[in-house]
């Protein structure tokens, strides 16, 4: 995986009287043919022989294969962009009405190297996906990269996001006025929607979900991530998703295993892409890693949330437990900082 470094600000020129500058390599306009941006997140686990992974010879032959690191991308925007020394990056955002969500969210990315360097020193418009439904046809992704090149290319201390505000609300109608939203919300519309317009798959292939045993992880989990990577891959993809094991276990009371433990022995293990964590906050969590317990914690399904167990033939009580199984270059992390009572009040968790 490619190590994301500084940008070092010291090496750049200035910028002439004239406004925003294209990115320039080596005094040469990059190549538009360059590869894309490294793959760091949609590495691929494959047996040497490429066959589908087994039993018996998943953990001796696996090999890991992947494109080259980030680290190529971000030479080329650390030798070729010209930028003012003075506050490349430290532009703020006007606030239009209650729109402090939005632009919290923005300096976030904006702020997230790898993203960044993604939109001032790499060809982007090469990998617009215009004939993807899902899509904006471009017109999302073009109007980020607009206001990223203001934020770092731009001589002003400060930025009007209007033109961004009424593109993003023009898509997503809930972001077309300028009350209070919330942020982890735009944050996830933005991010599936720039990755829906550059997303390299042109023809997506239509593939089953498998269900497993939890006999073979290792392998399932490498077919589940190379089916998906078959229909998804895109800079958000390569920085910002991961994979989650959700497994099921019969827990029918009716039936007794041998060491005690109620159910038929049943097993469900699926694996699941994931761009952000929404973890849950107790009285007691005063860390991450609690935070992060909580969310891996084992949970029983029971009454009208009972599962439907495919070898008893019936809803059974059942246990249900996530793990994080791989984890993405860039992992978001959303902190679930309400909490509902009985009668559905809603109140919010006052944590230091």
């Amino acid at each position: 995986m490619g190590k994301c470094q500084s940008i070092d600000l010291s090496r750049r020129e200035p910028m002439g009287e004239n406004s925003l500058q294209e990115p320039m390599v080596g005094h040469k306009k990059r190549n538009r043919h360059l590869e894309s941006m490294a793959r760091v997140g949609s590495r691929v686990f494959m047996p040497e022989s490429r066959a589908s992974p087994t039993k018996s010879n998943t953990n001796t032959t696996l090999k890991e294969h992947k494109a080259s690191t980030y680290d190529h991308v971000h030479e080329l925007v650390n030798d070729g962009i010209n930028i003012n020394d003075n506050g490349s990056g430290k532009v703020g955002l006007m606030n239009l009405g209650n729109t402090c969500f939005m632009n919290s969210s923005l300096q976030c990315l904006s702020n997230t190297e790898p993203m960044t360097d993604y939109f001032l020193g790499y060809d982007y418009r090469s990998e617009i996906n215009a004939d993807n439904i899902l899509g904006t046809k471009g017109a999302l992704v073009r109007c980020y990269a607009e206001l990223t090149k203001h934020l770092w290319l731009g001589k002003s201390k400060s930025y009007c996001p209007e033109e961004f505000k009424s593109s993003i609300g023009l898509f997503a109608p809930q972001f077309e006025g300028y009350e209070q939203q919330d942020a982890q919300e735009l944050l996830a519309y933005l991010l599936d929607g720039i990755h829906e317009d550059l997303n390299r798959v042109i023809t997506r292939p239509y593939i089953e979900d498998k269900d497993c045993d939890g006999s073979n992880d290792e392998g399932d989990a490498i077919i589940a991530w190379s089916n998906y990577l078959a229909r998804n891959k895109s800079i958000i993809v390569d920085l910002f998703q991961g994979q989650l094991r959700n497994t099921m276990t019969c827990r029918n009371n009716k039936l007794i295993q041998a060491d005690g433990t109620h159910g038929c022995g049943h097993k469900n293990v699926k694996f699941d892409p994931f761009m952000y964590l929404s973890l849950p906050i107790s009285d007691t969590s005063n860390t991450l890693d609690d935070c992060l317990s909580l969310f891996c914690e084992e949970e029983t399904l029971k009454g009208d949330n009972q599962w439907y167990c495919t070898k008893c033939k019936t809803h059974v009580d059942a246990t249900k437990k996530i793990d994080l199984w791989m984890l993405p270059p860039i992992l978001i992390i959303h902190l679930k900082r309400f909490k509902f009572g009985v009668t559905g009040h809603r109140s919010k968790i006052e944590r230091p």
